[in-house]
């Protein structure tokens, strides 16, 4: 599975490499105001981030995916998110590091999402990302967990899927990983939602912090 020595890095986007819960906790309560509802309190809504925009919007609103005005609820969240999709997120310090010394050392990575291109994209640009391949929501007919977007990418990087780390903080992600025939690898400072331990999920590795992650990493890459 290439855990000991990955050729390249495969990222989830939100909550794995981006912390863009801030921005997006603001468009959902922003969607509460609204409806003349309150906010909700930010941890509330960062453990529900990696479930998406209908999530947030049946969260926010408590409507469910197929019900009515659920679609509308969700293309105003997405706008008000869309007007500043990077005022407060951050690249997870120190992945920033592991990434200059990554491209130092010419090891290909990128990053697959479920992200819709129109907001990934600005976002990857405004945190000065250049990943090798980003493969978003509406690439491809499918995303994850299905394989297809992360076997893609390491087409783009010009590696093989066993090459691979894909490192995420979703068991969708981890799935989708082990489908893909890479190394599962699982985050633990991501957006989880209370009562999910993501040690149980079917991962090849597992990382509680960011530093640890990249402790690894750069000790590996030091290796090579």
């Amino acid at each position: 599975m290439g855990e000991d020595r990955p050729r390249a890095l495969l990222f989830d986007l939100d909550g794995t490499l981006v912390d863009t819960a801030p921005d997006l906790a603001r468009a959902t309560n922003a969607l509460r105001r609204h409806h003349g509802l309150p906010a909700l309190p930010y941890p509330v809504i960062r453990a529900q981030v990696s479930n998406g925009g209908s999530a947030l919007v049946t969260l926010a609103l408590g409507l469910a995916k197929q019900a009515e005005g659920h679609d509308a609820a969700r293309t105003y969240l997405l706008e008000a998110y869309g007007l500043a999709v990077a005022e407060e997120s951050r690249v997870f310090p120190p992945l920033d590091r592991l990434l200059a010394e990554w491209e130092a050392q010419q090891r290909p990575w990128g990053i697959v999402t479920n992200k819709p291109r129109a907001y990934a994209v600005p976002l990857v640009e405004a945190m000065g990302l250049a990943p090798g391949a980003l493969l978003c929501a509406d690439d491809l007919p499918v995303k994850k967990p299905d394989p297809a977007p992360l076997r893609e990418a390491a087409r783009r990087l010009g590696v093989t899927p066993a090459d691979c780390w894909y490192i995420g903080d979703h068991r969708r992600d981890m799935q989708a990983a082990r489908a893909a025939g890479m190394a599962a690898v699982a985050v633990g400072y991501g957006y989880i939602e209370k009562g999910d331990d993501y040690r149980g999920w079917p991962a090849d590795l597992w990382f509680d912090t960011a530093e640890a992650l990249v402790a690894t990493l750069l000790g590996v890459g030091r290796q090579a």
